[in-house]
């Protein structure tokens, strides 16, 4: 975290910006929370700096995204998920049944990302990839629900 808050240091003066007790509390909650929404970086970053509002929160996201401190993906309909940049680049996997976010090595992705790449000449950001699907335990709770549900028939 240290490196991130050196880097948001230098990158801030070197844009003409300075570094604001409300832009370091928001990317430390953004390390800290690890695929946060704004809303929940407001609320952690409340908990120290009571006076921070959301549209502050959502500006300085903004000002950190454009710096290339923080990046975003979106995982469904809700809000955008924010983490730091500084994390290798990871395919999102969403658990439909618990909510659960697992982070796979953006190598999973490598079959995929040459075929659109070979067939369509697309370059894939995998950072900005979402799975969706059921994770191992809700999908062993599903099948034994569902092996249940055959005996009972």
């Amino acid at each position: 975290m240290e490196t991130a808050t050196t880097d948001l240091t230098n990158e801030l003066r070197a844009k003409g910006y300075r570094l604001t007790p409300q832009r370091q509390f928001v990317l430390q909650a953004i390390a800290s929370l690890d695929h946060a929404t704004p809303e929940a970086i407001c609320e952690e970053v409340r908990r120290t700096a009571r006076g921070v509002n959301l549209s502050t929160v959502y500006r300085t996201l903004e000002l950190l995204e454009e710096l290339g401190l923080v990046t975003h993906t979106h995982l469904g309909h809700g809000a955008q998920i924010y983490h730091t940049a500084d994390q290798p680049a990871h395919v999102h996997l969403v658990c439909r049944g618990c909510g659960r976010i697992v982070e796979a090595a953006d190598s999973a992705a490598g079959p995929l990302v040459d075929r659109l790449r070979a067939d369509y000449g697309f370059e894939t950001d995998v950072r900005h990839l979402a799975v969706f699907g059921n994770c191992a335990d809700c999908a062993a709770a599903a099948a034994a629900a569902a092996e249940s549900d055959d005996e009972t028939a």
